[in-house]
């Protein structure tokens, strides 16, 4: 239970910190399911049954001044320490046992008790909510106010969460380093396996290093195959990071990244559309380059093309090989359009018919051309893991990629930013790693001044 405690606070911190778009949203259940069926009779067996009681003669005021109470404890909680004044007010004013007085006595104002709870709530609420307190000030019918008057309050609360939200989010960014790798050593010591997927990662990248290493050797001749190769710590952790981009997430992520796994993810799917997008405009360049070579933003209308085509192309129900001849008809249509306003002959069949069918061909396993696109990403990737922390400006963009240089400058700067930041936080704990995968026999501190040090 720590540790699941542990995990949750280390996991939302994060993404408050991070996430410059997280907030807290107000959702209810949808009215034709189940659980939305059944709130909304219980809630309408509810303000009936008060209804009933206020209409009895005398009034039943029983259930009303518990939710007088519950609205006195919601309006306290929105205010901020040194609002005496007001704190004192709605307390004078919401006294449940004078309202509880009167009402033995059968003279509760609710009008005027709802009436000061809205104007309240308007002085509390935020901007947004100003149009909601005038609703209820149009509300005739006090039960159905009162009804109204719980649903503000309602977004009144996540409008408060999410102003604290940003207001701890500064103050989170710049402790949380510390904060991560705190919480994380808190989980590890009360679950001791809780390093192990992470192990297994680095192990693997190693392999990956060993067997790069390997090849290389064999294809050199007079290389000294008895020499035992020297890697390096920070290029076994960066081809780590690179496989993430092409990680099956149907299998659980390495520890350490659980807090970055939905970014991770959608990185990927972003950058595997990417792909497509410049493998279609490799195609189309080398087998009608002439005929577009003089129309100007090409590449940008085959992007404007693909785009919409191949949104959602990493949902399983997409028919990716479908996509592709659409897309390869559209861009038949507009080069022939294009040859046709300068007064050219358009494409043969037989040329339209080899350009679609070199562009349907992408899906294929070990497509040449997706092979080439995809070294040059990765190229493009590892260039940039490679950059110091401090230099802002990007790596040589590859040939056959131009066509998606602003796309990949701006996933490549989220992607860095996600394994730079992963780097600080889970560093010490990745030296520890690697000194017992790498160097067995040397103590910890070389081996975390070798980390640094590459």
């Amino acid at each position: 239970m720590a540790a699941t405690r542990n995990l949750s606070n280390w996991t939302l911190a994060h993404e408050i910190a991070v996430n410059a778009n997280f907030c807290i949203k107000h959702e209810d259940f949808p009215q034709n399911s189940f659980a939305g069926t059944v709130k909304q009779i219980v809630h309408k067996a509810f303000w009936d049954h008060l209804e009933s009681e206020l209409n009895e003669d005398p009034p039943e005021y029983e259930h009303a001044i518990k939710l007088f109470e519950e609205i006195k404890e919601i309006l306290l909680s929105f205010l901020t320490p040194g609002a005496n004044r007001i704190h004192n007010q709605i307390c004078e004013v919401l006294d449940t046992d004078l309202i509880r007085q009167q009402a033995e006595h059968n003279a509760v104002d609710i009008p005027g008790l709802a009436n000061y709870i809205i104007n309240t709530m308007g002085k509390l609420c935020a901007p947004v909510r100003d149009n909601d307190i005038k609703q209820l000030k149009a509300t005739d019918n006090i039960v159905e106010l009162l009804r109204q008057i719980f649903h503000v309050l309602d977004l009144m609360k996540v409008d408060m969460a999410n102003y604290t939200i940003k207001s701890l989010r500064p103050y989170l960014w710049h402790n949380l380093v510390d904060y991560e790798r705190t919480k994380f050593q808190e989980i590890l010591e009360e679950t001791p396996s809780a390093l192990n997927l992470t192990t297994e990662w680095i192990k693997e990248s190693i392999e990956d290093e060993l067997s790069s290493i390997s090849d290389e050797s064999s294809s050199s001749p007079g290389a000294d195959s008895s020499s035992k190769p020297i890697i390096s710590p920070t290029l076994v952790l960066n081809n780590g990071y690179l496989k993430l981009l092409q990680w099956d997430y149907c299998k659980t992520i390495p520890e350490t990244l659980i807090t970055d796994e939905v970014r991770l993810q959608e990185l990927r799917e972003k950058l595997n559309q990417l792909k497509i997008i410049a493998c279609i405009s490799l195609i189309t360049n080398n087998m009608v380059g002439a005929a577009i070579v003089d129309v100007p933003d090409f590449a940008d209308q085959l992007k404007r093309i693909s785009l919409p085509l191949l949104e959602g192309m990493n949902k399983k129900s997409f028919d990716l090989k479908e996509a592709l001849n659409a897309i390869g008809v559209q861009i038949c249509s507009k080069v022939n359009k294009s040859l046709t306003e300068r007064g050219l002959p358009t494409l043969s069949e037989e040329m339209q018919s080899n350009l679609m069918g070199q562009i349907a061909h992408i899906v294929e396993k070990n497509n040449p051309v997706c092979s080439l696109i995809d070294k040059r990403i990765q190229l493009f990737l590892r260039s940039l893991l490679a950059l110091p922390g401090v230099q802002k400006c990007m790596p040589t963009m590859p040939g056959g990629l131009s066509v998606i240089q602003a796309e990949m400058e701006f996933v490549g700067s989220q992607y860095a930013s996600i394994v730079n930041f992963n780097k600080k936080v889970y560093g010490p704990f990745y030296a520890n790693i690697l000194r017992k995968l790498l160097f067995p026999e040397a103590p910890i501190e070389k081996a975390e001044a070798e980390t640094a040090g590459n």
